[in-house]
């Protein structure tokens, strides 16, 4: 039986590629082409004037209309990282400020305050994204029981040494597995292991993430042109892996 399975492409982040988009029009077009590519939903960060990442609503809605406009039936999932603002009660008020909302949201279970904001997201009805980079996130998430609300499992090592990102997302997956969490997973990594990681999900009939904020190669090693490449690369290695898209 064919697995279907389900792309994401997480457009900019903060990647040093030059193609990476960061005004609300160029991000809508890169959108644009990485659903013609294939994808079935795009991940994305909102900049302000200064070009540094952002949570402010204004910023963030002004992305959410412009994929909007051009991709109405794209599902977006817009950050809340920690790493954008560190200070849990600011960020969960600046989230509280939204007046776009995406239809989801990627929500590291790791950091301090996640919980709070996971819960005003999901009174307003936004899907979150349960975000585990290490093990101990996927216990945090096991314990909380926040499974039952969220949309999907984002399984996601950091590490770059793909032998070793290969071992946590399967010690991750392990660990919410064996707690009968039967969420969607979507797994990806970084840099090269990026691919490792994506191989191994696609293997064991889980989607994938690619995108550049994520990776800027392709999977034989030479670089990335932009998102639409790193697009139709996922794509032939879902179809060669036995797997087919959703």
């Amino acid at each position: 039986m064919v697995t279907p399975v389900f792309l994401q492409v997480a457009l900019n982040g903060d990647s040093p590629h030059p193609a990476a988009p960061r005004t609300p029009e160029a991000i809508a077009e890169v959108a644009l082409s990485v659903v013609h590519a294939g994808a079935h939903s795009v991940h994305v960060h909102a900049y302000d004037s200064d070009g540094k990442e952002t949570l402010h609503g204004h910023e963030c809605g002004q992305v959410l209309r412009a994929i909007r406009r051009l991709c109405p039936d794209t599902p977006i999932s817009l950050t809340t990282s920690a790493a954008i603002v560190s200070n849990p009660a600011e960020r969960l008020r600046l989230i509280q400020d939204w007046d776009d909302l995406p239809d989801l949201v990627s929500a590291n279970q790791g950091e301090p305050g996640i919980i709070p904001l996971c819960e005003h997201l999901l009174g307003r009805g936004v899907g979150i994204e349960a975000g585990l980079l290490t093990e101990s996130d996927a216990e945090a998430f096991v314990a909380s029981g926040l499974a039952r609300h969220c949309r999907c499992i984002l399984i996601e090592p950091l590490d770059l040494d793909p032998q070793v990102a290969l071992q946590r997302a399967a010690a991750m997956e392990r660990i919410v597995t064996d707690a009968g969490i039967q969420l969607e997973q979507l797994h990806h990594g970084y840099g090269m292991a990026c691919w490792d990681v994506n191989r191994r999900a696609l293997q064991r009939g889980h989607s994938i993430r690619t995108g550049l904020e994520d990776v800027i190669t392709l999977p034989d090693g030479s670089p990335a042109a932009n998102n639409a490449d790193l697009t139709t690369a996922a794509v032939e290695l879902i179809r060669n892996s036995g797997s087919r898209l959703r």
